[in-house]
Formats: C-alpha cells, structure tokens, sequence
C-alpha cells in the first residue's frame, strides 16, 4: 500500500530523461575533428564502456525516491510481545521536607528522576501516581501513555498542598486505584521521608485496607543520616527558608506496612541507593504474560530514501572520479 501513490506519476518524466541523454546530451561536449582515424583501427577504453553507467544510477536514485515520496506502507502487522501484567501507583510525599537538599539537587527532584526512569524500563505495565502531603490526591490514574505520567512526575513542587506528612491518606488513596485491578500483581511503591503528622485515614488503617485487597507495597524512606539543610520557614514571596534539620523518618511505620502486605522496606541515604532501590523492586515484581498487539499501519519510505541517497552520492563520486571527462 502507498499513502501517496500520486508521485508515481513523476516517473512519466523517466523517457523524457533518457530521449535528452541520448539525443540532446552529447552537444553539449566539445568536438575534435581528425581527417582519418582507419589506422588506428577501432579502440576503446574500458572507461568509456562502463560511463553509461551513469545515467542508470541517476535513474535509479530517481525511481528510489519517487517510491519514497510514495511512502510506501504495511497494514494489520500482528506482533506477540511478552510484557508484564502488574499495575503500580507510585505514591510521592509532597510536603516541604522533600526539598532537603542532602539529595542533589534535592530529595523531591531525585525522586521525581529515579521514579521516571523506571517507568521507562516497564512500557507495557499500567502505572499511576498519588502524591500526599497534609492531603493526598491521584495526580495521574493508572495508565500505558506513560509520556503523560512522566509529564505530571515532571511537573510536581511542593506547596501546591497543605503542608505536612499524611502518609495514612497517601497509601489508602493508592489501594483505592488499584482495588478494581484486573492485574496479575497490584504494587504501590511508598516513598516517604518523615512521620504521619496529618490526614483522618491513619497509616494502619489504610495498612490492613492495602493487605485486604492483596496490594504489595514497597515503602522507602528517603533522607540522609543526623541533619539536612531543610525549609523551616516560608516568606512572603513564597520562598523557603532553610536551615539544618533533623532527619526523623518513621521507619518502624514504613517496615510494618511492606512486612504486613508482603512487600519490602528500603532507606535510601543517597541518590545512587534510591536508584539502586528502584531498580531492585523492578527486578523482583516479573510477572510475565503474553500480550498480541495489532499495529495498524507501519511505515516503509525509509529504505527508499537511503536507496536514492547511495546512489546518487556514488554517481557522483564516480562522475567525478574515475568517469572524470575534460572540459
């Protein structure tokens, strides 16, 4: 199939080309006239013979481009693939805390880079976001088109919610997504870098609620040892104040929530660890099913354009170099 089969119509020009090369094109070279060449009998040069060689590969540089501009097509291309049959939410704590800088550039940025390259490493798994501070809300539903998950994860800062650490409300908002899920293995990937200070759902409600409707959770507390440069106030024009901080991360809460629904509590101290993290959950939650998708259209212009591409740089590398011809 062709989505433009109109620019076949330029092949018409084809004879047009080949009547100029053979009747119109020798005039423009200069003659020499000899009064008599029968002594030298009839010789010629291996590069004369091959020179017509030329204007075929123009011709078929032409024909190759031409079918490009035709784009050629494949339809209905059905390919098996072996993806993973899991829904994930990962659930980000937003409260100001999160922009402790003993992460680079700070804790809220690592988060968001680590968490979006391992959405990249699961393309056929269905995955959502729930960030929670004093409050918590879904910032993305379960879904495939994961450019627009990684755009909202791009796009999160603190301060858009009540401030505090409603780590209850978080968890019980992403086993509310995921407790209609049809998947194999439902997950939620907690990560948190301070205590439960607010929000009505307390943690061990929202604990037994996540074990109930079989979703594995995954907790990590996210902070360096001793103090952090953290926000400890906030100005009139919105800017935080920083000042060094205690690190205080409830990992007994975080640990009782993965040991309770089967899942695994992590502390990330650094940037590498919490990518190490990310990439050690990945690697444990492989549920392999076989999935057959239906591309309903495939593109096929692109060896046609190199086609034309080779072989009008070799007739001209040619013309230029061995078929060279005096002026």
């Amino acid at each position: 199939m062709f989505a433009n089969p109109e620019f076949f119509a330029l092949l018409l020009l084809l004879p047009a080309a080949a009547w100029w090369y053979r009747h119109a094109h020798p005039h423009h070279y200069a003659t020499i006239t000899f009064s008599n060449l029968t002594a030298f009998g009839r010789q010629s040069s291996w590069r004369g013979q091959w020179r017509g060689l030329l204007p075929v590969l123009r011709g078929l540089a032409f024909v190759s481009l031409v079918i490009a501009l035709a784009r050629p097509q494949s339809f209905l291309k059905n390919e098996n693939i072996q993806a993973e049959g899991i829904d994930i939410m990962l659930t980000l704590d937003m409260s100001s805390s999160m922009l402790a800088q003993d992460f680079v550039p700070d804790r809220l940025d690592a988060a968001k880079k680590v968490a979006s390259d391992f959405i990249a490493k699961r393309p056929y798994d269905r995955i959502g976001l729930v960030v929670f501070a004093g409050e918590a809300f879904t910032q993305c539903p379960l879904t495939t088109d994961h450019a627009v998950l990684r755009e909202f994860l791009s796009k999160l800062q603190c301060g858009f919610l009540q401030d505090g650490t409603a780590i209850g409300m978080g968890l019980a908002t992403a086993v509310n997504r995921l407790k209609e899920s049809s998947a194999k293995s439902r997950i939620a990937i907690l990560m948190s870098d301070g205590e439960n200070t607010a929000g009505y759902f307390k943690p061990d409600v929202a604990m037994e609620l996540a074990k109930e409707k079989k979703v594995k959770v995954y907790t990590i507390g996210v902070g360096s040892q001793g103090e952090a440069m953290s926000p400890v106030g906030r100005r009139s024009d919105g800017t935080y104040i920083m000042g060094l901080v205690p690190v205080s991360i409830d990992e007994p809460l975080l640990q009782s929530i993965a040991a309770t629904t089967g899942g695994k509590y992590y502390r990330a101290t650094n940037v590498s660890e919490l990518a190490h993290i990310y990439n050690e959950i990945d690697r444990l939650e492989k549920s392999k099913i076989d999935v057959s998708t239906l591309r309903r259209r495939s593109e096929n212009f692109h060896p046609w354009l190199w086609a034309a591409l080779a072989l009008l740089v070799a007739e001209l590398l040619l013309r230029y170099s061995i078929f060279r011809t005096i002026p």
